[in-house]
């Protein structure tokens, strides 16, 4: 089975672009376990990395579909393998950019949360859906979140399942530049031209 992500060395660092069949790029569970396994395995180079998907979508997060036949105590572990990638790209020796074009939303957000910095397109989408679907994330954005926003802010953005688009989430501090090219815009803040 392939991976759901391509590596794509650039001048002193590498970028993990998301991909998947339907564009989605969903984080599911196999999915999880290879990204932390990859991320790993770039943390022992020492150098920076992108993470982006494609122009439509950042991540929607965790397959629905997947998550609705976890029994409780599979949906713990579920939890605590999304956790350990999102720790691992927290605690990345290296800077972590995550370039978002397109939808960011429930495990993607956490995903983009989890990174150093975020580079938005003007059109990328944040939010996290899950209390409008009767879930809460297990991803650590619950955390991530209040940290650079403010508790009042993220507990409103997470109860009323909000969207956001790019230059709201810059306002907030969700995002830190908002530009048409945002790859070429991270590896500009990494000194690549």
């Amino acid at each position: 089975m392939s991976r759901p992500f391509k590596i794509e060395p650039f001048n002193g660092g590498r970028l993990l672009r998301l991909t998947s069949a339907d564009g989605m790029n969903r984080l599911t569970h196999s999915c999880l376990l290879a990204l932390t396994e990859t991320v790993r395995e770039l943390a022992s180079r020492d150098q920076p990395l992108i993470i982006a998907g494609n122009s439509n979508f950042f991540s929607v997060g965790a397959d629905l579909n997947e998550i609705s036949r976890l029994s409780g105590p599979e949906a713990y572990e579920f939890s605590k393998i999304g956790q350990t990638l999102m720790n691992e790209i927290e605690h990345f020796p290296a800077p972590v950019y995550a370039v978002v074009s397109g939808h960011c939303m429930g495990g993607g957000l956490d995903l983009a949360l989890a990174c150093h910095s975020r580079i938005a397109a003007p059109h990328a989408l944040f939010g996290h859906r899950a209390a409008a679907l009767g879930l809460v994330t297990g991803w650590g954005g619950t955390q991530r979140l209040p940290r650079l926003i403010g508790r009042a802010r993220a507990l409103e953005m997470f109860v009323a399942a909000e969207r956001i688009t790019a230059e709201q989430a810059l306002r907030l501090g969700v995002v830190d530049v908002v530009c048409p090219l945002p790859e070429k815009q991270a590896m500009a803040r990494l000194g690549i031209s």
